[in-house]
C-alpha cells in the first residue's frame, strides 16, 4: 500500500512517516532535506526558487521510480503534488518565480506525474501557522528560522484549496491542533485502523 503524508513545514510529517512505518511495516521514503539550494532560497528566495523546485522535483521523480518497484507497504514524506500545486505556484504568485520559469516547471511536473502511481491513501496534516511557528522553532533548522508567519499562511491557503478542490485520490485529514499524534497516541491508533480499513477495501 502507497501512504503519502502531506503537510506544510513543521506540520510533522517525518514524525508521522517514522512512527507509521513502525507500526505497518513500512518503508520510509522520506523528503531530501539536505536540498544543497535551502540555505540560498531563505536568503534569497527570487534567485533561488526554480533552482529548489527543480531540485526538489527531481528528487521526488526518483522516489517515485523506487516506490513503483516496492511491493511492499511504502510511506512517503511529501509528494510531488504539493511540489506543483503548493510550493511552486505559491512562488510564481509572490512574484518570486518568472512566468518562464514556472511554466518550465509545470511542464516537467505534469509530465512526471503522469508517469507515476496516486498514492492509495494520503494523510494530511492540517495545522494554523501559530502551530507551525512553535513546532518550526523546537526543530531549530537555522535555514527555517527566517520563514515569516505571512508566508505559512499563504501555503495554509494553498494546501486547503488544493486537498478541497483540487486532490482527486482518498484522503484523510488530522487536525494537528486538536490532534497531536505525540502528546496522544490514541491519534495514531485512528490512522492506523484508517489505513487498514483502506488496505481492506482495496483488496490489500
Amino acid at each position: 500500500m502507497y501512504i503519502a503524508i502531506a503537510g506544510n513545514i513543521g506540520s510533522g510529517k517525518t514524525s508521522l512517516t517514522e512512527i507509521l512505518c513502525r507500526r505497518c511495516d513500512a518503508k520510509a521514503y522520506y523528503e531530501e532535506s539536505n536540498n544543497p539550494y535551502l540555505g540560498d532560497f531563505y536568503q534569497d528566495m527570487k534567485r533561488w526558487s526554480f533552482n529548489l523546485q527543480i531540485y526538489f522535483i527531481g528528487s521526488r521523480i526518483r522516489q517515485s521510480v523506487e516506490v513503483l518497484s516496492d511491493r511492499g507497504n511504502v510511506v512517503q514524506d511529501r509528494t510531488i503534488y504539493e511540489d506543483a500545486h503548493i510550493f511552486a505556484t505559491n512562488l510564481h504568485e509572490m512574484g518570486l518565480m518568472s512566468s518562464r520559469d514556472f511554466a518550465t516547471y509545470m511542464k516537467i511536473f505534469e509530465l512526471s506525474s503522469n508517469l507515476i502511481p496516486r498514492p492509495d491513501l494520503l494523510i494530511y496534516l492540517k495545522a494554523s501557522v501559530p502551530t507551525l511557528v512553535s513546532q518550526i522553532r523546537k526543530r531549530g533548522r537555522e535555514y527555517e528560522m527566517s520563514i515569516d508567519a505571512d508566508y505559512l499562511q499563504r501555503l495554509n491557503d494553498k494546501y486547503n484549496h488544493w486537498i478541497e478542490d483540487i486532490y482527486q485520490g482518498e484522503v484523510l485529514t488530522v487536525d494537528m491542533d486538536k490532534e497531536d499524534f505525540i502528546l496522544n497516541p490514541g491519534v495514531i491508533d485512528r490512522i492506523v485502523e484508517h489505513i487498514d480499513k483502506r488496505k481492506a477495501a482495496l483488496g490489500r
